[in-house]
């Protein structure tokens, strides 16, 4: 539906596109929209129900019980309609009813969604109208008039599936996605920056550069590594495995299933247990599931044997793979699966030795960031628990220790930040590293957690230095967060284009005849016993064909292999990042490019 837009010069300065949430004339903006959409459809559809319609990110949506499915032409007819209730200037009116005043119009409209809505509101009752002739259950914000919106700064985007209250068992909706801005300049650097995406997607480009595949007889959500691929994970891997070591954390492997009293003791069963895979076994006391999370795991290791405080801080470190039933619909690539790997570490800890310990959490996810050049635009958020809210365990007391333990740590960093109620696990309050990418949208990476709770439920204790029995502290942290969804952002950050170090296949010799097919080989075996991942072109194409294929392919080096070059015994070089180097003596590209890879560096 969006309409092209025009490109941006490379020198220009981005223009800033505000989050709904960090603007409150877009939140009134894009919930006004919302009601516009939904008053256009039961112009144009009057069978289709409506349900909720809030505002997200960059615009709006509404959820739709209709008989018939929305088309591309349906969109643009909405949209048409949309234009001309924004032409009336109708106003935007609240009213407050008691809630069976509400029941009553309702029920007079025949809207039965909107009449489960009601159920669990609040008092007083809001009611929002456009003019005389629609309204919706709604607390605001909006506009004070339909001359507030630009007809010029909107579009609908796309039609998806939703479930009613995101309950599969559910009746089936359809959801209209729109987005709206103050200007009509905002809305084309949005549809560049979507058009953008969509080159840079990694569902695409996973697939054309071969590092990973979706199979239905496998099942949705469960992504299967292609050698290029899996060389890529390991990298990751070996990177954070060997930072780890240098950091004093033991490497631990733990089951992929456990018994369902070992997810009760942790309360995951409790509060988790729908997003759990089903139970193996006739019954729970009996039953096993597939793990959803490392960390009891891990502290049945620590309980293993009575710890001395001679002997914490304890690091254990594990690449897990655990599994979510996440609802088809949810499921979106590598950055949503229902199996992942979580680069999991549990250090457990002296009350004394927490701030230390979590500083040092802290500053290896930095060190993380920065070698994946993420670290130049990041936001830290403390996420707190919601008082208000059941879904946490634990005491006050606990609470308030674990919150403020990560102040002190940012505040000691200077680190700036922001709260997010309600963000918190429900053991324990967290410090998450929300990365801002190459098209300025947020994905949160690195998180460290502290946590006074899972000790206390798992009876974890250590022997004090005055022989008393004490209770450790747990820090739960995972500088990649998973690896499933980290290289998904990494292949859009980086278009593809991995850096030398991270790149599959970083060096490619394309050798112009067969007659420098041995001397390539030669090549290629000393740069292999360097630990470089170089590949011979042996597909006998043109010159012009193999380099096309290796700049398809992304490689980061290139060498032409002529008569001349064997005669010499140098490399005819091409870079990615340089361009044409010319003729470079065999012994010094093996060199630099062994050491390029080493330093994490282009050559």
């Amino acid at each position: 539906m969006a309409s092209s837009a025009p490109s941006v010069p490379a020198d220009s300065q981005p223009m800033v596109l505000p989050r709904t949430s960090e603007s409150e004339a877009l939140k009134r903006i894009r919930h006004t929209f919302s009601h516009v959409m939904a008053m256009a459809v039961q112009k144009l559809f009057p069978k289709a129900q409506v349900t909720i319609g809030p505002w997200i990110d960059y615009g709006f949506y509404y959820d739709f019980d209709s008989p018939e499915p929305f088309t591309e032409a349906d969109l643009k007819a909405i949209k048409k309609e949309m234009i001309k209730i924004i032409n009336k200037k109708l106003p935007v009116v609240p009213e407050t009813v008691t809630r069976e005043e509400a029941q009553r119009r309702i029920e007079a409209l025949g809207e039965p969604y909107k009449l489960e809505i009601l159920q669990d509101l609040q008092e007083p009752i809001t009611l929002y109208h456009l003019g005389e002739d629609w309204w919706d259950l709604c607390a605001g914000p909006h506009v004070a008039t339909t001359a507030d919106l630009n007809p010029k700064a909107f579009d609908l985007e796309s039609v998806a599936g939703a479930y009613w209250r995101g309950d599969e068992k559910r009746a089936q909706l359809q959801r209209i996605y729109g987005t709206a801005w103050e200007t009509p300049e905002q809305l084309q650097e949005y549809q560049r920056r979507r058009e953008e995406a969509k080159r840079r997607d990694h569902r695409k480009l996973g697939k054309e550069l071969g590092l990973f595949i979706f199979a239905d007889e496998v099942g949705p959500g469960l992504p299967l590594w292609t050698p290029k691929g899996t060389v890529l994970r390991e990298t990751l891997e070996n990177f954070l495995k060997q930072e780890q070591v240098k950091r004093g954390y033991l490497p631990v492997v733990t089951p992929h299933i456990g018994r369902v009293d070992l997810f009760k003791t942790s309360g995951h069963w409790q509060k988790y247990k729908d997003d759990l895979f089903p139970m193996m076994g006739e019954t729970e006391d009996e039953g096993f599931v597939l793990k959803a999370m490392n960390c009891p795991f891990h502290i049945q290791i620590y309980k293993s044997s009575l710890r001395s405080y001679r002997e914490l801080p304890l690091r254990l470190a594990e690449f897990g793979t655990v599994y979510r039933y996440e609802q088809s619909g949810e499921l979106g690539g590598l950055t949503r699966v229902r199996g992942f790997t979580q680069d999991d570490a549990h250090l457990f800890v002296t009350p004394d030795q927490l701030d230390d310990e979590f500083l040092k959490v802290v500053d290896l996810i930095q060190s993380t960031l920065r070698a994946l050049k993420l670290d130049t635009s990041f936001r830290a958020r403390l996420s707190f628990r919601d008082p208000a809210s059941d879904k946490y365990i634990g005491s006050e007391d606990a609470w308030n220790k674990a919150e403020n333990a990560i102040r002190r740590a940012v505040e000691t960093l200077g680190m700036q930040h922001f709260e997010g109620i309600g963000e918190a696990a429900f053991y324990g309050p967290k410090l998450d590293f929300i990365v801002r990418d190459a098209l300025d949208r947020e994905w949160q990476l690195g998180t460290v957690q502290v946590d006074y709770n899972l000790p206390e439920r798992f009876d974890l204790e250590y022997v004090a230095e005055d022989g008393s029995r004490q209770r450790p502290v747990m820090i739960h942290r995972a500088p990649f967060g998973s690896l499933e969804r980290l290289i998904g952002i990494l292949i859009e950050e980086y278009a593809g284009d991995f850096p030398l170090w991270l790149s599959p296949e970083q060096m490619r010799l394309l050798p112009v005849t067969e007659e420098q097919a041995s001397f390539a080989q030669s090549v290629a075996d000393q740069l292999l016993a360097q630990g470089v991942r170089v590949v011979v072109d042996a597909s006998g194409d043109r010159l012009g064909k193999m380099v096309r294929n290796a700049e398809k392919a992304k490689v980061p080096i290139m060498a032409v292999i002529g008569a001349k070059e064997v005669d010499t015994n140098t490399l005819s070089i091409r870079t990615r990042a340089q361009g044409e180097l010319g003729a470079t003596p065999v012994r010094e590209v093996v060199e630099r490019v062994t050491q390029a890879i080493r330093e994490r560096e282009d050559f």
